[in-house]
C-alpha cells in the first residue's frame, strides 16, 4: 500500500486508531477535509472568494435591470416608456470599470501588508468593508451616479488585496505538491460565486427589485467575514485546533520560511523574465475574463435576445464550467508533478497554453456561430477552458519565489487589473448600438488575439525553478529537486518514496 508522510514518520495503510487519523491528515483526503486545518483555510478562502466575486459582479446583472426599459401609466391613463436610470452605453461603461480603478491601486500594498503582517487580517477587512458598502449602494445610486462611481472605486480599493493576500496565506500553509489543489480550490471560489450570483441576481431583480441584489449580498459578504476572523490563523503555527501531525507535516515541507525583515528584490523582480511571463499571461487572461464578466448579460440580452432571467443564467454558464475545470486542472496539475511525469515548468508551460489556445479557437468561433446555442456554447469554453491556465499561471509565483509570492501576485494582478479598466470602456465606445452584431464582433476579436499572444509569450519565458533572486532567505538545504524546493536529505527520501501522494493518486 501507499506510504505517507506524517510529521517525520512513513507508515502504511494498516494502521488504525490515531495512527489511520493521522494518515488521513497527513494524505489530504477529501472525505476527511474537516480534519485538516489546511483544508478549512482552502474552503473558507473558497467561500471568501465565492463572496468577493458576488459582490464585484452584481452590478453588472443589476444594470441591464436599472436601465431597461418598461412601460408605465400616468394618472391620465397615458402609458409611457421609462427606466429608473437614463444612462448611456459610454457612461454604463465607466459605471462597470469604476471598481477597477480602485482595484489597480492596492495589489503591491496588499501584497506587502500580507507579507508583513499576515493575509488573514488584510483579506477579512478587505471583503467586509466591500460588503458594507454593497448594502448602501441602492441609496447612493438613487442619490447621485458620481457617488455610485466614488463607492465602486473605494470597493475596489478594499477587494483589491484579495488575491495578493491569499498567496501570502499558501506560503504558510501549503505543502509543496498540494499547492496546485489548495489555490485553486480558493480561487474557484471566484467563479462559482459568478455562477451562483449571475442568476440569482436575475431572479431577485425580477422578484423583489435590483435593490435587493445590494441588500443579499452585502449581507452575505459581512457573514463570511465573521466566520473567517473566527476561525481562520495566518499560519498553521497559530492555529490552536490544528493537530501535531498536520502541524509537522507542513512545517517539514516547505521549503521557506517567513521573515518579516526580508529585503524585496525590486530589481530582481522587474528583469525577470519568468515574473514577466506570469504577468503578462494573468493580464491577457483578464481580458477576456473581465470582457466576458461585464458584458455577456447584456450580449446574451441584447444579441441572443433572452429575457433577464435567461439571460443571467445564460451568462453563469461559462464561470460553472470554470469552477468544475478548475478542481480537475488543480489536481492534475500536482499529479503530474507528484509522479514525476513532467517537471513543474513543463505542467505550468503545459497548462497554461492549452488553455489559452482552446481560448483563442473558440473566442474566434463565438464571433461567427451566433446563434444562441452555438453563442452560448462557444463563450462558455472560451470561459471555462481558462480554468487550465490557472493551474499554470497564478500558481507560478509559488514555485518561482514562495517567500514572495504574495508581493508577485500583486505585482502582477495590478497589471492584471488594467483590463478591467479599459475592456468595459472600450466595449462601451466599440458597441454603441447593443444589437449589432457586428460590432460585437470586434470585442471577441481582441480578447481571442490577446489570448493567442499570451500562449506564445507565456510558453516562451516561463519556469517553474526556484529563482536565484529568491534564494537569499532559503535555508540551508542538502538537495534541489525540480519542485523549486530545498530539502534536507531527510525530506529527499519522503519524495523519493512518493510520501506525499494522496490515496486518490494511485
Amino acid at each position: 500500500m501507499i506510504h505517507k508522510m506524517e510529521g517525520g514518520n512513513v507508515r502504511n495503510d494498516d494502521e488504525s486508531g490515531d495512527e489511520q487519523l493521522s494518515s488521513l491528515e497527513s494524505m489530504g483526503s477529501l472525505w476527511t477535509f474537516w480534519r485538516m486545518r489546511r483544508y478549512i483555510v482552502a474552503v473558507l478562502a473558497f467561500l471568501g472568494f465565492f463572496t468577493s466575486y458576488a459582490l464585484r459582479v452584481n452590478l453588472s446583472i443589476a444594470i441591464v435591470a436599472m436601465t431597461e426599459y418598461r412601460n408605465f401609466t400616468l394618472e391620465n391613463g397615458t402609458v409611457i416608456r421609462t427606466r429608473d436610470f437614463d444612462w448611456d452605453t459610454q457612461l454604463q461603461g465607466y459605471i462597470l470599470s469604476s471598481f477597477f480603478y480602485g482595484y489597480i491601486t492596492t495589489q503591491l500594498l496588499g501584497g506587502l501588508l500580507a507579507a508583513k503582517y499576515g493575509g488573514k487580517r488584510v483579506f477579512g477587512v478587505g471583503i467586509a468593508v466591500t460588503a458594507a458598502l454593497t448594502l448602501v449602494t441602492p441609496w447612493i445610486a438613487q442619490t447621485s451616479v458620481y457617488f455610485l462611481l466614488a463607492v465602486r472605486i473605494i470597493e475596489g480599493i478594499f477587494e483589491g488585496v484579495t488575491y495578493p493576500c491569499i498567496h501570502a496565506i499558501w506560503a504558510k500553509w501549503a505543502p509543496p505538491v498540494e499547492r496546485s489543489r489548495l489555490a485553486t480550490i480558493a480561487f474557484s471560489g471566484s467563479y462559482v460565486g459568478t455562477v451562483v450570483s449571475m442568476p440569482l441576481c436575475s431572479i431577485l431583480a425580477s422578484a423583489l427589485g435590483w435593490q435587493s441584489i445590494f441588500y443579499f449580498f452585502g449581507t452575505v459578504g459581512i457573514i463570511w467575514c465573521l466566520l473567517w476572523m473566527t476561525l481562520i490563523t495566518d499560519s498553521p503555527e497559530d492555529d490552536p485546533k490544528i493537530t501535531k501531525k498536520e502541524l509537522s507535516y507542513i512545517i517539514n515541507s516547505l521549503e521557506a520560511k517567513s521573515n518579516k525583515k526580508m529585503k524585496i528584490p525590486w530589481c530582481s523582480f522587474l528583469t525577470s523574465m519568468p515574473v514577466w511571463a506570469i504577468t503578462v499571461s494573468h493580464f491577457c487572461e483578464n481580458w477576456g475574463f473581465y470582457t466576458m464578466l461585464t458584458q455577456l448579460p447584456k450580449f446574451m440580452k441584447r444579441v441572443m435576445n433572452f429575457d433577464l432571467n435567461a439571460a443571467g443564467f445564460n451568462s453563469a454558464l461559462p464561470y460553472l464550467l470554470m469552477a468544475i475545470m478548475t478542481q480537475f486542472s488543480g489536481h492534475f496539475a500536482d499529479w503530474f508533478i507528484v509522479k514525476r511525469i513532467l517537471s513543474v515548468t513543463q505542467v505550468r508551460r503545459i497548462f497554461n497554453c492549452s488553455g489559452f489556445l482552446a481560448q483563442t479557437v473558440f473566442m474566434m468561433t463565438a464571433t461567427y456561430w451566433l446563434t444562441p446555442a452555438g453563442a452560448t456554447f462557444c463563450i462558455t469554453m472560451a470561459v471555462g477552458l481558462g480554468a487550465f491556465a490557472w493551474a499554470g499561471f497564478s500558481i507560478n509565483h509559488l514555485d518561482i519565489a514562495p517567500q514572495y509570492a504574495s508581493i508577485l501576485m500583486g505585482f502582477g494582478n495590478t497589471f492584471a487589473t488594467i483590463p478591467g479598466i479599459v475592456s468595459p470602456i472600450i466595449t462601451g465606445y466599440l458597441v454603441t448600438d447593443e444589437t449589432n452584431v457586428d460590432e460585437w464582433r470586434i470585442v471577441f476579436y481582441i480578447s481571442s488575439g490577446l489570448y493567442l499572444f499570451g500562449a506564445i509569450f507565456y510558453g516562451s519565458f516561463v519556469s517553474g525553478e526556484l529563482q536565484p533572486w529568491a534564494k537569499e532567505t532559503e535555508p540551508l538545504s542538502t538537495n534541489k529537486d525540480n519542485y523549486g524546493a530545498s530539502k534536507t536529505q531527510k525530506e529527499q527520501s519522503y519524495y523519493d518514496n512518493n510520501s506525499f501522494v494522496p490515496d486518490k493518486y494511485n
